[in-house]
C-alpha cells in the first residue's frame, strides 16, 4: 500500500511520515529526491541551469536552492516552469523507489502531491492540517524564513480547503506531538497492517 501525505508549507508532513516510519512503513521524501535530481549530475540540474541562468548557482556549481527560491517565488510563471521541469521527473524516481521496497506500506511524503499529479500514484492520501501561524514558526525555526516569506509559500500551493477534497484522512498537526502520534497510530491500524 502506497500513502500519500500532504499539507501546506510548515504544516509538519515530514514530522507525521516520521512517525509513520517509526511503525514499520517505508518514507520516501519527495523534496529530498527533488534535491538529488537538482545535483550536478541529477536529471534536472541541465534544464534548471538553461532557463533560470548561472546567477542560481553557488560557488561549487550547484543549484543553490535558496537563489533558487527568492527567482521562484517571487513569480508564479518561474515556479510553474520550475514544477513542469521537475514534477514529471520526481514521480519518475519514485515510482522506481517505490518499486523497489519490500516494505507492506511506502509513505510518500510531498508537499505537492495532489498539484503535481503525484497523487494518482498513492492508494490513501492523508492531509495534515494546522494553523498558520503554527506553519510560520516552523518554518522559521527549520529554515530561517520570515513570516513573509512562507506566507507567500502558502499562497502559492493549492489552498487547504481543496486539498480536502482529495483527501482519506486528516492529521491535526496542531497540538503535542504525542495528539498527532495517536491519529497516525489510529490511521495505521484502519489500513490493516
Amino acid at each position: 500500500m502506497v500513502i500519500g501525505i500532504t499539507g501546506s508549507f510548515g504544516s509538519g508532513k515530514t514530522t507525521v511520515a516520521k512517525m509513520f516510519g517509526r511503525l514499520g512503513a517505508y518514507a520516501i521524501d519527495a523534496d529530498k529526491v527533488y534535491h538529488s535530481l537538482i545535483k550536478p549530475r541529477g536529471n534536472c540540474y541541465k534544464k534548471i541551469v538553461g532557463h533560470f541562468g548561472k546567477d542560481i548557482l553557488g560557488k561549487s556549481g550547484r543549484v543553490d536552492r535558496k537563489k533558487l527560491s527568492r527567482v521562484v517565488f517571487k513569480d508564479k510563471s518561474k515556479l510553474k516552469l520550475l514544477n513542469n521541469i521537475t514534477h514529471s521527473e520526481i514521480i519518475k524516481e519514485i515510482k522506481r523507489i517505490i518499486k523497489s521496497k519490500k516494505e507492506k506500506v511506502v509513505i510518500v511524503d510531498a508537499p505537492l502531491l495532489i498539484e503535481s499529479g503525484l497523487y494518482k500514484e498513492v492508494d490513501k492520501i492523508i492531509l495534515v492540517a494546522n494553523e498558520k501561524e503554527e506553519q510560520v514558526k516552523r518554518a522559521r525555526e527549520a529554515r530561517g524564513l520570515s513570516a513573509e516569506e512562507t506566507l507567500k509559500r502558502i499562497r502559492m500551493q493549492m489552498p487547504f480547503n481543496k486539498k480536502l477534497a482529495f483527501a482519506d484522512f486528516i492529521i491535526d498537526n496542531s497540538g503535542s506531538k504525542t495528539k498527532t502520534l495517536t491519529r497516525v497510530k489510529e490511521i495505521w491500524k484502519k489500513r490493516g497492517v
